[in-house]
């Protein structure tokens, strides 16, 4: 095998990983149109990256979450009638969208470090990947910055902070498009 052909196979599963993320963060556009329709984005309202992980277990944790839920305008001015139940339908689309962010951040920043220790990542295409996991962590900020835009004076987000908050997840989406056929036009040269 040549080293340019070694040089291919070696970036192999990098396109791999770049091609999921690319699958994944196509799939969180989905979810978070969904979530939008539903009117489910802020029936979570606290921003916890960490322990935010683990949904309400029991019922005492359900009623909890509920009674944050029911301290914002949308409830008081749109679902003053929701029952506990309802309220489990909307928390779960919101919860699932929040999770699947982590779960893209954990898939994107894993395989990203030992690609970088393996050194089949490096330079300006290290640097590239290092960007788009800083604003994918933006992202997570902007997500929170525009649920907390509905939960003091409005019953729904800004929609400017929602436009921020797709279109940097459409220029993430593009960018990741973008690397991966750059990776697939040398594996052609």
């Amino acid at each position: 095998m040549d080293v340019a052909a070694s040089g291919v196979e070696r970036m192999r599963p990098v396109r791999a990983w770049l091609w999921t993320c690319a699958a994944m963060i196509f799939a969180m556009v989905v979810i978070g149109g969904v979530t939008r329709l539903t009117e489910s984005g802020l029936s979570i309202t606290e921003w916890r990256p960490v322990t935010g992980t683990i949904p309400p277990l029991g019922q005492a944790e359900w009623e909890a979450e509920f009674a944050k839920y029911q301290r914002i305008p949308e409830f008081r001015e749109k679902n003053a009638s929701m029952t506990l139940d309802e309220f489990k339908t909307i928390f779960w689309w919101e919860y699932v969208h929040r999770l699947w962010g982590r779960l893209i951040g954990v898939v994107f920043a894993l395989p990203l470090a030992w690609f970088a220790i393996s050194g089949r990542v490096r330079g300006p295409l290290l640097a590239r990947l290092c960007g788009l996991l800083a604003l994918g962590g933006l992202q997570g900020a902007i997500g929170w910055w525009m649920v907390s835009s509905g939960l003091v004076d409005r019953t729904d987000v800004s929609p400017y902070r929602l436009a921020v908050h797709l279109s940097l997840a459409l220029v993430i989406y593009a960018l990741i498009v973008r690397l991966f056929l750059d990776q697939i036009g040398r594996a052609h040269v």
